[in-house]
């Protein structure tokens, strides 16, 4: 995943008072987890109105939620290189990166947290990865269409067999990850492509 925490947003005063109050939220998350959210704190350190805070965002899914929309929002798709294992290998250093960063890592695990306990949260994080894979699964539709991967590879789920196993040693199993864990996922799911595992005419 590759997010600018820095990238400019449309002015005027209720888009900078969304900023200032995501921009908190997710500093709380880094601190707290999503369970330490606290509205009330999340407005001073935002310097917001209490009042503002919880008449638009309810309470913390509603902040979880505007957050992953806003994350979504910011990341930044990559051009096709032509190089199928260099473009997976890309995929999963984001994934690693994004896992591994204090912040950002720490607000992944939050959002996952939320997704479930609350269906709201749950279609907040759905459409994120959504729309995470759906921008690299389009280097594997190009890679088909050269002819390296069988026709009919589900470009989702190569994507997604990369992700998993960082996330699950990340989430799941507490595992350390690093480039090499990230390197093996993508040589097993390419192995596996090729073959034709991800193909929708496979037995």
């Amino acid at each position: 995943m590759d997010v600018s925490p820095g990238t400019l947003r449309p002015g005027g005063r209720t888009a900078r008072v969304r900023e200032a109050v995501l921009e908190a939220t997710q500093d709380a998350l880094g601190e707290h987890g999503f369970h330490g959210l606290n509205m009330d704190q999340i407005a001073d350190r935002a310097g917001v109105g209490k009042t503002t805070v919880y008449r638009r965002w309810g309470g913390p899914i509603g902040l979880i939620t505007d957050l992953m929309t806003d994350l979504a929002d910011r990341s930044v798709a990559h051009a096709d290189t032509g190089d199928l294992e260099a473009d997976l290998l890309e995929n999963a250093t984001s994934v690693l990166d994004a896992l591994t960063d204090p912040r950002l890592g720490a607000t992944l695990q939050a959002m996952i947290a939320a997704a479930t306990c609350d269906n709201a949260a749950a279609t907040a994080l759905h459409q994120f990865y959504a729309r995470r894979i759906g921008e690299w699964a389009r280097r594997i539709d190009l890679a088909v269409h050269r002819g390296e991967l069988p026709a009919g590879t589900d470009s989702a789920d190569v994507i997604r067999a990369i992700s998993a196993p960082l996330y699950y040693r990340t989430v799941v199993s507490r595992e350390p990850v690093d480039a090499r864990t990230a390197a093996r996922a993508v040589a097993v799911a390419l192995a596996a492509a090729r073959a034709g595992a991800f193909a929708d005419n496979c037995d």
